[in-house]
């Protein structure tokens, strides 16, 4: 193994290790009685957030590689994806079981009359084709199409904010700050894709 693919794995394993510690850290605290009062009211939070923070760092991967020049970058964004997805899943299953007893009527009521719960379900069903697209064999059966169906994410992102600056009693500094560094991380996206549709024109005329 050579020294470019060496430092390629470490960096997985680190992500891997980084992605896990919120799990572990909640596991660790129920294990030792150090939960909350309402445990699932904190686990739904926590997996919840855990999931908006590396969905947010997945999206960070191609600026980064813009701007540094680092293409080993890109190597990271399905992990970071499917990670953020794995974290979602967990907080629909905590709502799903441990709040809502799985009483499927008043599921439905949550799903088609709060804007907060709409808004989450819209979210979690964009990232569902796009999770489930993430393999290797999807991406070459799908070619061009897979970086069509992949801009979804963004729609996802979109209602993943609706749903947390929802979903905070009143203190919605946090999904602002989070809103506030997409914001960003796409008008970077929008720079480079600007230059590069300005030097196509460019090159069309000469």
């Amino acid at each position: 193994m050579n020294a470019a693919r060496a430092r390629i794995v470490a960096l997985k394993t680190g992500v891997w290790l980084a992605c896990l510690v919120p799990l572990a850290w909640s596991i660790w605290r129920f294990a030792r009685g150090e939960a909350s009062v309402d445990p699932v009211e904190e686990w739904l939070h926590r997996s919840g957030k855990t999931a908006v923070i590396i969905l947010v760092i997945s999206l960070a991967v191609t600026p980064v590689r813009r701007l540094t020049g680092w293409n080993g970058a890109q190597k990271f964004r399905r992990l970071l994806g499917l990670f953020a997805f794995f974290y979602a899943v967990l907080h629909v299953a905590v709502y799903l079981y441990f709040e809502q007893g799985l009483a499927w009527s008043f599921i439905l009521e949550d799903v088609t009359e709060r804007p907060f719960i709409v808004s989450g379900t819209v979210a979690f069903l964009l990232l569902v084709p796009l999770a489930l697209s993430s393999t290797r064999g999807s991406i070459r059966r799908l070619g061009r199409s897979w970086a069509r169906l992949h801009k979804l994410v963004y729609l996802a992102m979109a209602a993943v904010l609706l749903h947390y600056v929802w979903g905070q009693k009143a203190d919605i500094r946090d999904p602002l700050i989070v809103a506030g560094i997409v914001v960003l991380l796409l008008g970077v996206r929008l720079y480079y894709w600007g230059r590069k549709r300005a030097a196509r024109a460019a090159a069309a005329e000469g």
